[in-house]
């Protein structure tokens, strides 16, 4: 497998949908950015670190217009038992058949402790309202991700 090739800024993003109080949205019909973020595994350190940033910086994300869609392969159950114990307030896609990493570029050789497999990479996408990607991130701190995104939203208003 060879290595991830994540879309770039200003190509349009692929149309997925999430689940939101209670009903599906469509991410092309979202209001304001949507940071769709894809993650390897739920409930592991910086996959934990990584949302609980994004959870407490929520309302300050929301105020900025920032939609957070949260992705892995994991399935529904593991995302309902992570949100429920973290708390987490926005959305998870179970993305178990790996369509929406393919479609980002996401998905590509891993390297772990001297052992190759193929594998999703931490990586997010700024959607701006016109559905282009405004800003990519190949490689983020999960600790500082949801500071990162509040500053970048400022400065593409």
């Amino acid at each position: 497998m060879p290595a991830p090739e994540p879309l770039s800024i200003g190509q349009v993003a692929p149309v997925f949908t999430y689940p939101l109080d209670g009903e599906n949205h469509r991410s092309d019909k979202a209001e304001g950015f949507c940071l769709l973020y894809f993650y390897p595994k739920d409930d592991t350190p910086g996959c934990t670190t990584q949302a609980c940033s994004f959870r407490d910086q929520y309302a300050a994300l929301r105020q900025a217009g920032v939609q957070i869609v949260g992705v892995s392969k994991d399935p529904e159950s593991s995302h309902e038992k992570f949100r429920a114990k973290y708390e987490l307030p926005f959305p998870l896609i179970a993305d178990t058949d790996l369509t929406l990493a393919k479609a980002y570029g996401v998905f590509g050789e891993k390297k772990f402790m001297g052992r190759i497999y193929d594998g999703v990479h931490r990586m997010s996408f700024l959607i701006a309202p016109d559905g282009t990607i405004a800003k990519t991130y190949p490689k983020v701190k999960p600790a500082d991700h949801a500071a990162e995104i509040l500053r970048d939203v400022a400065s593409l208003k």
